[in-house]
């Protein structure tokens, strides 16, 4: 799913392609794309663009009536301009086309077209104090990796950039909101706004002035995310993670647990005690498994 890096970088794309623009008209090829029904869309043609906005992972078109063309691309939406591959929807303007294209069969993609700018459900942490960040983290008691990917208490992050930020601060996904010190609080914040600048400069630099079209949850230069059994970056030791359901987290035992294994939900239904608590014992039992 894009997350906020990605959806910056698309906002800026959009910005600067479609804004004083008009557009002419939109076509949805999806039955069940369009999550509103009033204002209807064509209430949008012919009217200017006058504002391109995030709100979380939302990519928000404001126009000159007053009505916003809201889009969230979910896991396997995308998008391009003047693409030509076979759209789930399209969005004709004077100067040019923008396509939503979605991969695989479960399409989740949503438009809306709204009387009024969306709003922002969570913190905006590159907005945000130090405080305001602790506030929001102590707001309710979750694992690390529950509550940086609540769109509730934060803005925009999702499943790859939570593990991203968690290995930059060296800490579980697992450990409690309420029991962080003030200093794992403090790295926590300093993480996630470093991460999230990084990446969103680095994605930048990618596309440059061409419309961002590599937009993906696994990149190369990521430290954990989609990193299983390859070795951390830092101290040269496995990447782990934890299944659950369609959900993956990536972790550095070494560098985040003092070394010590999170179990994997889908394999420590199987071994129940025996599940190794460190990375040797891990090797050791794969080791006999293929005897």
């Amino acid at each position: 799913m894009p997350e906020l890096p990605d959806v910056v970088v698309y906002v800026e794309a959009l910005r600067a392609r479609i804004t004083g623009h008009t557009l002419t008209r939109a076509t949805l090829r999806g039955p069940f794309l369009l999550r509103t029904v009033a204002p209807p869309i064509d209430a949008l043609y012919g009217q200017r663009v006058t504002d391109v906005r995030r709100a979380g992972k939302r990519i928000a078109i404001g126009f000159e009536n007053g009505l916003w063309l809201v889009i969230h691309l979910m896991i396997a939406g995308r998008l391009h301009w003047n693409g030509k591959r076979q759209p789930v929807a399209a969005f004709e303007f004077d100067n040019g086309t923008l396509t939503l294209t979605e991969a695989g069969t479960q399409h989740r993609a949503q438009i809306h077209v709204l009387d009024a700018a969306p709003e922002t459900a969570g913190l905006e942490v590159l907005d945000a104090t130090l405080a305001e960040f602790a506030a929001a983290l102590r707001a309710e008691n979750h694992t690390l990796k529950r509550a940086l990917t609540d769109p509730r208490l934060f803005s925009g992050i999702g499943n790859a950039y939570s593990d991203e930020i968690l290995h930059r601060a060296r800490l579980s996904p697992i450990a409690m909101t309420l029991k962080l010190t003030e200093e794992e609080i403090a790295r926590l914040y300093g993480a996630t706004r470093e991460e999230l600048e990084l990446w969103v400069k680095r994605l930048r630099e990618q596309s440059g002035d061409k419309f961002p079209e590599r937009v993906t949850a696994f990149h190369e230069e990521m430290a954990a995310h989609g990193k299983y059994g390859n070795p951390c970056p830092c101290c040269g030791g496995k990447i782990q993670r934890i299944r659950y359901a369609a959900n993956e987290t990536n972790y550095c035992p070494a560098c985040q647990t003092n070394g010590r294994l999170l179990a994997d939900r889908a394999l420590s239904r199987l071994l129940r005690e025996d599940w190794p608590r460190t990375q040797e014992e891990l090797e050791n039992f794969v080791a006999k498994r293929r005897v």
